[in-house]
């Protein structure tokens, strides 16, 4: 009934589990949850095609639909990832080399304020890219087209703080170029937080356009040397906040005009009247003047930017999805767990240690008492002392030592007893004991027949958890 295991890895343990899901590299920065994303991958334009229903029509999220000149699909992965797949037409990116180039370094960002490109395609004139999925439509959406309610105030000064984090983030890692910073670029996720599209990060040196907006909200050094630079970034993060503040999309010249007229209160959205200081509407007016001004060096940096709009927020500890009055899926109980099931989770030995200590962790006496009269051989006799000193060895943090009695003790427990085998009793018991200690729900006394059950069906893959915890991390323990 038991497997026989090596010292060196456990075994049956599910192959998926060991690249993106235990490993750290994959962790969102800023606090982002270990494994919520995968590694940067390649994908086959069939995958591509399975995901998007042959790139339905139905699947198009593009805000233009099918005329615009790359369309932004809807797709679903093999594995169930929401993914947004956008296929550039055939002409945007002639080599395929610096196709593949930009999109592995962009695929390289990870950060909570970005929409993460997590693949790409290259076949023949194909050209695709595969990013996280935002399910709660653009910015533009939200300050242009609302139909429930405009968007509040606090949300606004928390788009612009947003937006500008994920600026700064990119120049540290040396993206500090954005193309054709619009309204369109800022999505929201499933909790409402706003996100700046990684699409824009990419561009195509050859085909000589970085702004496919009117003219009059293109940066005035751009329509010089047709070059962008992080000054124009900020520059078009200037007119960002020019929508932010009125609700509607506003020619910096035109609304510049009115700043220097001491006229800026016109420039406000009306919807805001009365939800919002003076000093608050003022401040945020001269920050958008400065990152307007014609001289790119007179513009403030990315850093500058988020420290002033850190000062200026609101309603901070409201959830974005209040704030922007959309549904909001909460995860449910079952999800859940308990220290001692999270610290399993990032296989923490010191964490489990320290838990089991807590709890009063002993030797299994009831256990031993119960198969005193199984022990008619050496050999089981042997078995038994081998689990003790495994767990002796696992309280005194001796996980090497801690691995051998473990995989002593697994080899040995598929001698079968003259009633029922000893790793099915000795093993479920603790398998009972871990579920009642590591899931967030207690069996009742009526379901522990139905526990013992299951347990008694995978004891022969649960017997190895504390090996394979121990061997986890042991290598590095004891190397």
């Amino acid at each position: 009934m038991g497997a026989r295991c090596s010292r060196l890895r456990p075994c049956w343990w599910p192959s998926h589990l060991s690249s993106s899901v235990l490993d750290p590299s994959s962790d969102l920065e800023n606090g982002g949850k270990a494994g919520s994303l995968p590694s940067f991958a390649e994908y086959s334009l069939e995958q591509l095609r399975v995901a998007t229903s042959g790139f339905s029509p139905d699947c198009i999220v593009s805000e233009h639909g099918e005329k615009a000149p790359n369309v932004v699909y809807k797709g679903t992965l093999i594995n169930g990832r929401k993914v947004a797949v956008k296929r550039f037409s055939r002409s945007a990116w002639p080599d395929s080399r610096q196709f593949l180039e930009e999109a592995r370094s962009v695929g390289q960002l990870r950060n909570e304020r970005l929409a993460n490109l997590i693949g790409c395609c290259c076949e023949g004139d194909e050209r695709l890219l595969v990013a996280e999925f935002m399910p709660n439509e653009t910015l533009a959406k939200h300050l242009f087209h609302w139909e429930k309610q405009p968007m509040k105030w606090a949300m606004r000064l928390r788009v612009a703080l947003h937006l500008a984090q994920a600026l700064e983030y990119c120049s540290s890692k040396g993206r500090a170029l954005y193309h054709d910073l619009n309204a369109y670029r800022i999505l929201f996720d499933q909790d409402g937080n706003p996100r700046l599209s990684c699409f824009g990060l990419m561009k195509n040196s050859r085909d000589g356009k970085s702004y496919s907006t009117n003219l009059a909200f293109t940066p005035p050094e751009y329509l010089r040397t047709g070059r962008v630079t992080p000054e124009s970034v900020v520059y078009s993060f200037g007119t960002l906040l020019l929508d932010l503040l009125s609700g509607k999309h506003i020619p910096p010249s035109h609304a510049l005009d009115l700043i220097r007229g001491k006229n800026f209160p016109v420039l406000m959205d009306s919807c805001l009247e009365g939800h919002f200081s003076n000093d608050d509407g003022t401040e945020l007016v001269r920050l958008a003047s400065r990152c307007l001004q014609y001289e790119p060096r007179e513009r403030p940096n990315a850093r500058s930017l988020v420290i002033a709009l850190s000062s200026l927020q609101k309603e901070t500890e409201a959830p974005s999805y209040v704030l922007m009055g959309i549904p909001h899926e909460t995860e449910p109980l079952t999800n859940s767990l308990t220290p001692l099931g999270e610290a399993c989770s990032r296989l923490d030995l010191t964490a489990i240690h320290e838990i089991l200590e807590k709890v009063g962790y002993k030797d299994d006496e009831g256990i031993a008492n119960e198969l005193s009269f199984q022990m008619w051989t050496n050999q089981m006799q042997e078995t038994l002392n081998s689990k003790k000193n495994g767990d002796a060895a696992f309280r005194a943090k001796d996980f090497e030592t801690a691995i051998g009695c473990y995989t002593q003790f697994i080899d040995g427990g598929t001698m079968v007893s003259p009633t029922r085998p000893f790793s099915a009793l000795g093993w479920t018991e603790m398998l009972m004991r871990f579920l009642r200690m590591a899931l967030p729900w207690k069996p009742k006394h009526t379901a522990r027949n139905d526990l013992y059950r299951f347990c008694l069906l995978f004891s022969c893959i649960y017997q190895i958890f504390f090996q394979w915890i121990s061997i986890s991390k042991g290598p590095s323990l004891v190397s």
